[in-house]
């Protein structure tokens, strides 16, 4: 058996050609949405990754395994409308919540003295 026949490197070389056949632009810009003379288009961060392996003595107890996957996060869309192009992005509501959290948490903290008195 050569390195190339290997099902590690069988399995690891199909993931890479599937993948390869999604990442395309369509993937991070999505189809333009046009209506009332302005035109969106979606913009999103796509995250690949792929691996594999194998062990085990070769032929009698060969191993091997492979995974894949993606991830999809919308992140804006481009506005074009009158000539002009703009980027609006799509703000995550995580960040606003964690800092609103710590300002609570902090005044929570600051009045407990007065609290205990």
């Amino acid at each position: 058996m050569t390195p190339s026949d290997s099902p590690t490197l069988t399995v690891a070389q199909n993931l890479a050609e599937q993948l390869s056949t999604t990442v395309t632009a369509r993937t991070v810009y999505g189809e333009p949405v046009e209506r009332n003379g302005t035109t969106v288009i979606p913009v999103a961060r796509v995250c690949y990754g792929f691996g594999g392996g194998g062990g085990g003595r070769l032929p009698e107890a060969a191993g091997s395994g492979g995974g894949g996957g993606v991830v999809v996060t919308p992140v804006g869309y481009i506005e074009m409308k009158e000539g002009t192009t703009r980027f609006r992005p799509i703000r995550s509501s995580t960040a606003s919540i964690i800092a609103v959290s710590g300002v609570v948490a902090w005044a929570l903290l600051r009045s407990l003295p007065k609290l205990w008195r």
